[in-house]
């Protein structure tokens, strides 16, 4: 590449930039709301400085970095498509190669220069799109991280809010509860007894959900031996006042009378929220025959336990958010049940998770039968 040519294509590029640039811009692909569009002319003379500086076998790496950087974080900033940014730029690229003809030169004589642009522009890219995908990146992972702390703090609001409500609700529950056994032992036939009493488990087991959503009231204790035989047939007892009204069968297939290490009021909590749930949506079903079929097995070292009903199905989209906290499609749900299940199982080392199609929705629950350990964050 001799000195005369190099001169003549940079004083051609020099002598042209304002029209290689006019038609660069014209033929940019814009983005309506970016609000450095009036810095895109100042990109581009930026940039055709470099390649005559590169075409002079200038060593100006560090400044092409600096552009690129700067032109990675404008890009970022208008939320254009990666794809439009890099269309963009190599169109620069094709207007000083469609000008470059004009010099006067043949294909042979330009060719060194024109290979000398096209490792410039892609080295250009190459930096740019790779601070882009940093930046974009990080941006992710702090939006991620403040949805994250935006959550715990919720749940932080809520705990304190669980807390004020029990010592507000709990001590005169408990009283009235006493009350009620006291009535039940002295007039035994008196009418209602029995719904007041259920109605009052009812609003207990309420209270009891929000309790576990505050860290500060969950008190460690021994883990005991829980026969599930009978934590299913006390789940059904207790929710036999809402089976009543409805015309849902619960079948239950469970083998033998297996047991494992927990916190039976802890996994009661989560075998009502569950079935609960199941009813919910078999009641707004349309099948004739409405059931939740509740089984177990032991399968090595680990209790599977099945709560699976034929209501609707759940659409994908929710299926991956239902064990969120404040995830809920009902009307007046609080979004924290499901996600207080996952929590006490989790807690125990085990896993629960939900599966759903047009026929069944299936929540799976795995227990280690053996374990005494706890979790408790």
């Amino acid at each position: 590449m001799s000195n005369l040519l190099q001169n003549q294509v940079i004083s051609f590029i020099a002598k042209n930039e304002e029209a290689i640039l006019k038609k660069w811009i014209d033929r940019v692909i814009p983005s309506p709301e970016d609000p450095n569009k009036d810095k895109m002319l100042g990109n581009g003379k930026s940039m055709l400085r470099l390649i005559m500086l590169c075409l002079k076998d200038s060593n100006n790496e560090a400044e092409l970095i600096s552009l690129a950087y700067k032109v990675a974080e404008e890009r970022l900033d208008a939320k254009v498509n990666i794809g439009d940014f890099v269309y963009n730029v190599s169109l620069g690229r094709s207007e000083i190669f469609n000008s470059l003809p004009k010099i006067g030169l043949t294909i042979e004589e330009l060719d060194p220069f024109i290979n000398k642009i096209n490792f410039y522009f892609d080295h250009f890219l190459h930096l740019a799109v790779r601070r882009y995908t940093e930046l974009k990146d990080k941006r992710i992972e702090e939006q991620s991280y403040f949805i994250e702390q935006t959550h715990k703090d919720r749940l932080t609001i809520l705990g304190q809010m669980s807390s004020s409500f029990v010592h507000e609700f709990r001590n005169p529950l408990t009283s009235v509860m006493g009350f009620i056994k006291l009535l039940r032992e002295k007039y035994g036939s008196l009418d209602y007894l029995e719904i007041i009493e259920s109605e009052l488990d009812q609003l207990k087991f309420r209270i009891s959900q929000f309790l576990l959503t505050s860290k500060k009231e969950i008190k460690e204790k021994e883990k005991e031996s829980i026969q599930f035989l009978s934590l299913v047939e006390g789940t059904l007892d207790f929710i036999y006042p809402l089976l009543v009204s409805t015309d849902v069968h619960i079948h239950t297939d469970i083998d033998g009378n297996p047991s494992f290490y927990g916190y039976a009021d802890e996994f009661r909590q989560v075998m009502i929220n569950i079935i609960i749930n199941s009813l919910d949506a078999l009641i707004e079903s349309n099948q004739t025959q409405k059931q939740i079929t509740i089984t177990s097995r032991l399968e090595k070292n680990s209790l599977l336990v099945s709560i699976t009903n034929n209501g609707p199905m759940i659409p994908a989209e929710s299926l991956h958010s239902i064990f969120e906290p404040f995830f809920t499609t009902k009307k007046l749900g609080t979004g924290i049940g499901l996600y207080i299940c996952r929590k006490i199982i989790e807690e125990h080392q085990g896993t629960l998770v939900c599966e759903s199609n047009p026929e069944l929705t299936s929540f799976q629950i795995v227990i280690p039968v053996n374990s005494k350990e706890t979790k408790r964050e």
